[in-house]
C-alpha cells in the first residue's frame, strides 16, 4: 500500500504561519493528486487545498490568499504553507493522495490508491 507521513503543525498565535509537510512512500507508480483536508471535532472533514501532478491547484474559499499548496513530484511530497492564521483554522489537518501503485501478488498489478495520513493538529490561539 501507500503510506503518508505528515509533519509540522503545533500551536501558533493568530497572524502567525505554519508549514505542513506530507511524504508518500510505497511502491508508487504515480500520484495524480495530493491535498490537505481538515476536521474539527463534531464537524465533517473539509478540503483545504489540493494540487495535481501538473501543478493545478484548488483552495477552499476560506483559505484563499492565505494558504499555498505545493508539491515535489520527485520526492512524492506535498506542502501546505499557512499564513495569516486565524483561530478558526484550528483543526486536525490530514494529508491525502490519490494515484496508482504496484500491488504485488503472484505478479505486479497496477492498482489505484486513495490514502490518508494520520493527521496533525494545528491550534491557533487568539
Amino acid at each position: 500500500q501507500v503510506q503518508l507521513v505528515e509533519s509540522g503543525g503545533g500551536l501558533v498565535q493568530a497572524g502567525g504561519s505554519v508549514r505542513l509537510s506530507c511524504a508518500a512512500s510505497g511502491s508508487i507508480f504515480s500520484i495524480n493528486e495530493m491535498g490537505w483536508y481538515r476536521q474539527d471535532p463534531g464537524k465533517q472533514r473539509e478540503m483545504v487545498a489540493s494540487v495535481t501532478s501538473g501543478g493545478g491547484t484548488k483552495y477552499a474559499d476560506s483559505v484563499k490568499g492565505r494558504f499555498a499548496i505545493s508539491r515535489d513530484n520527485a520526492q512524492n511530497t506535498v506542502y501546505l504553507q499557512m499564513n495569516s492564521l486565524k483561530p478558526e483554522d484550528t483543526a486536525v489537518y490530514f494529508c491525502n493522495a490519490k494515484g496508482t501503485f504496484w500491488r504485488t501478488s503472484l505478479v505486479k498489478i497496477l492498482t489505484p490508491f486513495d490514502s490518508w495520513g494520520q493527521g496533525t493538529q494545528v491550534t491557533v490561539s487568539s
